[in-house]
């Protein structure tokens, strides 16, 4: 908390992270919440939520959190719909992060897997970004930030649908920064490397 100090104070925004129970999504939750935003997160795990939040309460961090699966259409406009009733109907941040990966060679993968994987990570940021739209315009200062890869930028073994969909979230964001800087909401990409997250481990692949 002392470095965060340090550095800038986010007190009075409001934040919607996907995905933010594990991994980079849990990382950008606490550091959110650790500069002290009000930060709503969602999970498709009720345990792992609830576990999450508790920790998270004991920090004094200032989290409150949604069972949702962001391929569903319905849980979506769900989750969109709770964050508006949070934060009557403002958001500062909103930070695309959910996002899954199934390596195969190209000819391995089946029409199953592609439906899977454009749907977790293309469409849902796509959908909740028309959904979230509305909230960020009126808080009159926003953030979109998408998570993306290094991926969607280069070659890299991670397979070719998974980078597909990282390099059109890249295409996405730069259209969006253009379309919406009117509305005063920035939109960014980020990329990182490979991290060592519980989605690299290969029963949380798929």
């Amino acid at each position: 908390m002392n470095s965060r100090e340090g550095r800038w104070s986010l007190r009075g925004m409001t934040a919607l992270v996907t995905g933010g129970t594990k991994g980079i999504g849990y990382a950008i939750v606490e550091e959110l919440a650790g500069l002290g935003a009000i930060v709503h997160t969602c999970s498709r795990n009720e345990v792992d939520l609830n576990d999450c939040q508790s920790q998270w309460k004991k920090k004094g961090f200032q989290v409150t959190g949604s069972v949702c699966d962001v391929v569903s259409k319905t849980q979506r406009e769900e989750l969109i719909n709770k964050v508006s009733s949070l934060f009557d109907g403002k958001l500062n941040i909103f930070i695309n992060n959910v996002g899954t990966a199934v390596p195969k060679a190209t000819l391995e993968y089946t029409a199953e897997d592609y439906s899977f994987m454009m749907s977790t990570n293309l469409e849902s940021a796509y959908n909740l970004c028309q959904l979230t739209h509305p909230l960020l315009k009126a808080s009159g200062v926003a953030n979109i930030v998408f998570v993306s890869s290094v991926a969607g930028v280069v070659s890299a073994s991670v397979g070719s649908i998974y980078s597909a969909t990282k390099g059109a979230m890249n295409q996405l964001a730069k259209n969006l920064a253009c379309e919406w800087a009117k509305d005063n909401i920035r939109t960014n990409s980020v990329a990182p490397w490979f991290i060592r997250t519980p989605l690299v481990e290969p029963e949380n692949r798929n």
